[in-house]
């Protein structure tokens, strides 16, 4: 019994932490028509754009974290005049929204990067846990277009409405990050107390009059989004951690943790406290703003979590429900001067892997304190993009198929029945060999085999164990794109 409480326990912290590593991954379907019908057509699109932007981008600091009275790396203090003083730091950090002045901003250009990339969704981030709004709310005075921030009197102030207007004009599907905690709300951190940690600065129990106050405003905000910035497709809820909990799980949370504590000083490093705001209503209620919405409440286990986002990791194995890899393409999440990104060969064959095995990759790119991306952003995306003009009929719409890889061949099917096999590169090697050996995948007797970007069929033998595919070196010393490479098999033996 003891176990089973730790188990609990563990479950439950785990969901209540965006930060952690390994999120709980029980799933609960949906049941609405239209929302699945969405989700299937999400599945289907495979590449997305995140994008992590804010005042916090003049600092080059891990996004909001550095206000978050919490000893964890991501919320170290290097930037203000006295990073030693908390009080202070905060201060200066609230008045960075007077300077927020990004004068190249030119959602357009990302749009155009992201659409020639083959991503067929985007995720932006309408306001990190700091609270700041990087659109024209009229519950906030912290928000981009008040009169005090810097870039309030350019045209494009109100930066939401471009970053959809620019990428719903390729036919990218929008999506709007919102953090459910405000640490600039007064009725989430209360100034009368202390911040803690990441959570509440009170109990909601004992001053619910406050907490329904903050439920209202995290209403109000989501839903003024989802009525004045046109049709949108995703809600993607980041902080898990504000949550309804129920007492009980609550009380073992604790009883770990103090078992953990060894030195008995009492010392939490960060609480667990129970933090309802309504998602359940909240959801019936954008849903009539905008039917069939996919919502994805991050973390938070229950059914208004359509999809799951393991962070910066792909999943070892398939997973029997819709979800999606969110990765950092360079620096962190938030921008980083002089970001190093990964290489076109690291991004395609990460987005490979995660396809063969049933997700879709979230690629965050992070914008400067000038609106722009780095170089290195737009490097990387050009090397998805001239890889996807060959091979992208073998990504999008297409399901796993057993056993999704072979040693360094990944597979996938798409609804026709076609397999298609997908040869990474190994270290050092810039073209496939002439003999490819495939042992799991049985193709029917006369089939054609070909290879993406090649319009002629492949010599293919049947061996005791699979078959054996001959390239021929007039394909091999001109081959159609670089990194991977994709054999398309019309039909196999089930």
């Amino acid at each position: 019994m003891k176990k089973v409480i730790v188990l609990i326990a563990v479950l439950f912290s785990v969901q209540m932490f965006s930060q952690a590593i390994y999120e709980d991954e029980r799933y609960v379907p949906e049941t609405d028509p239209l929302v699945l019908k969405n989700l299937e057509q999400w599945q289907g699109k495979k590449f997305g754009l995140l994008m992590h932007w804010g005042t916090y981008s003049q600092w080059g600091i891990v996004e909001s974290w550095s206000i978050c009275p919490e000893d964890y790396g991501w919320c170290e203090r290097k930037k203000g005049s006295n990073p030693g003083n908390y009080s202070q730091y905060v201060k200066e950090y609230e008045g960075l929204k007077k300077t927020f002045n990004p004068t190249k901003f030119d959602p357009v250009k990302w749009a155009k990067a992201a659409k020639g990339a083959g991503m067929k969704y985007m995720v932006f981030t309408t306001k990190h846990h700091d609270g700041f709004s990087m659109y024209d709310s009229k519950y906030t005075d912290y928000k981009v277009t008040d009169k005090e921030c810097a870039f309030s009197s350019n045209p494009k102030a109100d930066i939401l409405k471009e970053v959809f207007n620019a990428f719903r004009n390729e036919n990218i599907s929008t999506g709007a990050y919102f953090s459910k905690p405000d640490w600039h709300n007064e009725n989430y951190w209360d100034p009368y107390f202390p911040p803690f940690d990441r959570n509440v600065n009170y109990d909601p129990a004992l001053y619910p009059e406050k907490w329904q106050k903050y439920v209202d405003f995290t209403h109000n905000q989501i839903l003024e989004i989802l009525t004045n910035y046109g049709k949108v497709d995703i809600l993607w809820l980041d902080g898990g951690w504000v949550e309804k909990g129920d007492q009980k799980s609550i009380n073992e949370y604790y009883k770990s943790k103090f078992l953990e504590n060894t030195s008995k000083n009492g010392f939490i490093k960060h609480r667990v406290v129970s933090q309802d705001v309504k998602m359940d209503e909240l959801v019936v209620k954008a849903r009539q703003k905008q039917p069939g919405l996919i919502v994805v409440d991050r973390a938070v286990h229950g059914k208004n979590q359509n999809y799951l986002t393991p962070e910066n990791r792909v999943p070892e194995k398939t997973l029997p429900y819709p979800w999606e890899s969110c990765i950092t393409s360079g620096g962190g999440w938030s921008y980083t001067p002089d970001a190093k990104y990964m290489t076109g060969r690291q991004g395609i064959h990460m987005l490979i892997d995660v396809v063969a095995k049933g997700g879709n990759l979230l690629l965050n790119v992070a914008p400067s304190p000038e609106g722009e991306w780095q170089q290195g952003a737009y490097d990387l995306l050009a090397s998805f993009g001239d890889w996807m003009k060959v091979n992208s009929s073998a990504i999008y719409d297409t399901k796993p198929i057993a056993p999704y890889k072979e040693d360094n061949i990944c597979m996938t099917q798409n609804k026709a029945g076609n397999v298609f096999l997908f040869y990474l590169a190994k270290e050092g090697e810039q073209k496939i060999p002439s003999e490819v050996v495939v042992k799991s995948i049985n193709p029917k007797k006369g089939t054609k085999i070909s290879m993406l970007g090649f319009n002629k069929p492949l010599k293919w033998t049947k061996l005791a164990d699979g078959f054996k595919v001959t390239i021929p070196e007039s394909l091999s010393t001109n081959l159609p794109c670089k990194e991977a490479w994709t054999l398309k098999i019309e039909a196999i033996n089930k």
